[in-house]
């Protein structure tokens, strides 16, 4: 559960508690050991070299990196040590030679393994259901799963897209990239919420390369369907073309706002609910005693079941600005 486990190293805080149960300290003692129990919490919270479940180390991730135009790949921890040019400081890649980051690092990371699952999950759900769409092309989805996953769409296709384009046609050719879109971020979001699991979308890298996605999805679609000429017009905003030296900057600058605004936005939701379950989990800890889990289990109850709508919240704004934003790109031309 990523409101328990995500990024946390719970071996180390344990050592961090029993050391100080071990020297008889009481609430004295707790209290000025307070900063290594809650930085043991937050320290961790980031992305890892290694795929983990909860506490759990599952397997090594291999380490590739690009650095003064030459490729290097490690399978593990171990043996990038072992080559002598780089080290792992804080879950990051750095020169063992200056302590700077490689010029790039493209290892494979937990984040990007739960991002797999959830890819693996989204496919295997989508290929089942168009399996049975094709062999029984005639007959309605029955099923729990196939007819959660049909209102899913439809009420996308309706609701989001359709209700947002003008053109009919225009909304059917994109409504594929909202339901792909719509459903990666609330898989992601929902695995991050099972026990052990991380949740991709509580990272900014993550949450940036969706909003670039959405950044080309936006401008191309505006070029695609109302052609460069309209695209450039309405750098204007609608203003007289004696306003250009002021609405120009500013409608360049909006174009990279809106992608901005969806990166903080999605990032912080989906990292606010941990960080306060963290905060409550580690009171427990601080104060050395469980007779606080009576008040702070049933509120980290409440906190989680929060998360659980935040999830389905905050995949439907992110599509739903998207949308409006892609609309609103495309401006009247197809307007009726």
């Amino acid at each position: 559960m990523n409101n328990i486990y995500q990024n946390l190293d719970a071996l180390s805080l344990l050592k961090v508690v029993n050391n100080e149960e071990a020297s008889g300290a009481g609430a004295a003692t707790n209290e000025s050991g307070s900063g290594d129990v809650f930085g043991e919490v937050f320290a961790n919270l980031g992305d890892h070299h290694g795929f983990y479940v909860g506490p759990i180390h599952v397997c090594d991730l291999p380490y590739i990196l690009e650095d003064d135009g030459e490729w290097h790949f490690y399978a593990n921890e171990e043996t990038l040590e072992a080559g002598g040019l780089y080290k792992e400081v804080g879950h990051k890649v750095v020169r063992v030679s200056d302590g700077e980051a490689p010029a790039l690092d493209l290892s494979i990371t937990n984040l990007v393994m739960f991002q797999w699952i959830a890819m693996i999950i989204c496919f295997v759900v989508f290929r089942i259901i168009s399996r049975k769409s094709v062999l029984k092309p005639n007959k309605a989805p029955h099923g729990l799963l196939a007819n959660a996953v049909e209102k899913m769409v439809l009420y996308i296709r309706d609701e989001v897209v359709v209700s947002n384009f003008s053109s009919r046609k225009i909304a059917d050719s994109m409504t594929f990239y909202f339901v792909a879109t719509f459903t990666f971020i609330l898989v992601n979001n929902l695995v991050g919420l099972l026990p052990g699991a991380h949740t991709a979308t509580g990272a900014i890298p993550v949450t940036a390369a969706l909003a670039i996605v959405a950044f080309f999805v936006i401008n191309g679609a505006a070029i695609r369907y109302s052609g460069v000429g309209h695209w450039f017009k309405h750098m204007l905003g609608g203003a007289p073309i004696f306003l250009s030296p002021i609405m120009i900057p500013i409608e360049i600058l909006s174009l990279f706002i809106k992608p901005f605004s969806l990166t903080i936005r999605l990032f912080a939701n989906m990292t606010a609910g941990h960080i306060v379950l963290f905060s409550l989990l580690g009171l427990l800890f601080f104060f050395g005693t469980y007779v606080l889990a009576i008040a702070i289990v049933p509120f980290s109850v409440f906190i989680y079941l929060l998360e659980l709508l935040v999830a389905f919240i905050q995949a439907f704004v992110f599509t739903m600005l998207v949308s409006i934003y892609t609309s609103q790109s495309i401006g009247e031309v197809h307007e009726h």
